[in-house]
């Protein structure tokens, strides 16, 4: 099966990788050819480039949309006909706002992660069931999916699996710092979290609820109960649901 990137940036990076492996013919759209050039060098497969051109024919093409969700109306205006499906993973983008800009017998709004080029990517989905079942067959080439009932939905899902390797990124480096603020050598103290990382993974995946992982950790009066408390004092919970409220 062959599927058309339009973008060429580090998320269509990510899920090209493993879309390969995945046996996909790719074909790319982008504004530069030296960089599309540079970019397809980075994998073992042949990739097909294109630049944007006006009247370039989309016919029951399967278009994944990775550019920015600002670019979308500059580049639109290049295509024509009617593509099969659309999966955008635009955030912010509405089903409404891309059939005006680019025409397709059906749409599909997903967002995966960074991750995707792991293989990894937690991907929520939603748009017209109809391409439901081809849509995730794709997807699942670069980790687990999750279909669900609504747009609304799916933006609040963005912050939570699109954004959050961010968020998590920032936890990761602050439990390191602070272990070298207090005399660990960072060397260790990075190999000791990302051990922490993988670990807690599996916990979640065994766990019925994330408190019961805490519960399991902390002892009265212990050092988990005082630090929890120190994050706490912070307002930590508090900054991280209202992560939320600012992208909505």
């Amino acid at each position: 099966m062959r599927l058309t990137f339009l973008g060429n940036g580090i998320m269509a990076e990510a899920m090209i990788s493993r879309l390969l492996k995945s046996n996909y013919e790719i074909e790319i759209f982008g504004r530069d050819e030296n960089k599309l050039s540079d970019f397809c060098k980075k994998f073992d497969k042949k990739i097909e480039t294109f630049t944007y051109k006006n009247d370039t024919d989309m016919s029951d093409k399967t278009v994944i949309l990775c550019i920015k969700p600002h670019a979308l109306q500059k580049v639109s205006h290049f295509f024509q006909g009617e593509a099969k499906l659309v999966i955008s993973v635009l955030a912010g983008t509405t089903i409404e706002t891309l059939q005006k800009e680019i025409k397709a017998k059906s749409y599909i709004r997903a967002m995966p992660n960074i991750a995707a080029s792991y293989g990894k990517s937690m991907t929520s989905v939603t748009g017209d069931k109809i391409s439901k079942d081809e849509a995730l067959k794709i997807l699942n080439a670069i980790g687990k999916t999750l279909w669900l009932e609504s747009e609304k939905e799916l933006d609040i899902a963005t912050v939570l699996t699109g954004s959050s390797p961010a968020f998590l990124a920032l936890v990761a480096e602050s439990l390191i710092d602070g272990a070298v603020k207090e005399g660990l050598k960072r060397a260790d103290a990075f190999a000791l979290t990302k051990g922490l990382f993988e670990g807690f993974a599996e916990l979640l995946e065994n766990y019925p609820h994330p408190a019961l992982i805490k519960d399991a950790v902390m002892s009265p009066n212990g050092v988990t109960a005082k630090g929890y408390a120190v994050l706490e004092e912070c307002k930590v919970r508090s900054a991280f649901m209202k992560i939320y409220q600012k992208n909505m």
